[in-house]
């Protein structure tokens, strides 16, 4: 029995790694779009910087320091590696000085937030069981508030009346990814705590996105300037990441 758990565990986990990495490469439309206006236009390079805190908190719950996850440590290495090629891109592209201005600020503020979650979990936190539970609330609240995200571009869907800044493959994605990742914790028993609780959310959300795609999908009309101006804070192409929260749990 705890064999063929474990087989199912991996199965499913396998899969959801494989779809944590397409859906990692979801804003590629997005950034060659990018690379042949030579503009970053109203895309907002916040997505791309909190997947990459996000990716970056993974790889160290995955760490032999942490949770000694071969497979979630791998994948988000692979994600961190994406979103920092995306970022590169953007800031290469981004013609205002503002936005690229905010870009580098945040992009310093997660790197001094992941040094510092970094050193306190090593240093300050001397229990291997205290660092997993630490560290592991972290990635949830960011998994969580980056499953949340589409909130916003909904409401310009609504708004508009038009899905033509809410890709569907990218809604498909997150619909896949919230349900293998949560099927694969429910395997594990893991019922309440960091796989189930953001994955579950992701689920719903895109569902959502998928209900209102079905609703407006017809209209393809351009958003007004105004509300166009209104949604660059949010990228469409990366509302939301699915983290690669794989923890590999071996039962002998």
């Amino acid at each position: 029995m705890s064999t063929k758990m474990s087989t199912a565990e991996f199965v499913v986990g396998f899969i959801g790694a494989v779809v944590s990495i397409f859906l990692f490469l979801s804003p590629f439309p997005t950034f060659k779009k990018i690379i042949k206006l030579r503009s970053t236009k109203e895309y907002s390079a916040v997505p791309y910087v909190a997947t990459l805190l996000n990716c970056s908190l993974w790889l160290l719950y995955g760490s032999p320091f942490v949770n000694k996850g071969v497979l979630v440590f791998t994948i988000n290495g692979a994600g961190a590696f994406i979103e920092l090629f995306f970022i590169c891109i953007y800031l290469a592209y981004s013609k205002d000085r503002r936005t690229r201005r905010n870009a580098v600020l945040m992009i310093t503020a997660i790197v001094i937030f992941f040094v510092a979650v970094l050193l306190i979990s090593l240093l300050g936190i001397r229990r291997h069981s205290e660092r997993q539970t630490v560290v592991g609330i972290l990635c949830v609240i960011i998994g969580t508030s980056m499953y949340v995200s589409p909130l916003t571009i909904m409401k310009t869907v609504i708004t508009t009346k038009s899905t033509e800044f809410m890709p569907l493959a990218l809604s498909v994605f997150n619909l896949l990814n919230g349900i293998i990742w949560t099927a694969y914790a429910l395997i594990g028993h893991d019922l309440c705590e960091y796989i189930t609780i953001p994955n579950a959310l992701g689920v719903f959300f895109a569902l959502c996105q998928l209900t209102l795609y079905g609703c407006f999908c017809g209209n393809t009309r351009r958003m007004p300037t105004e509300i166009t101006e209104n949604a660059k804070g949010v990228s469409p192409d990366v509302m939301s990441v699915g983290t690669a929260q794989f923890q590999y749990h071996v039962e002998v």
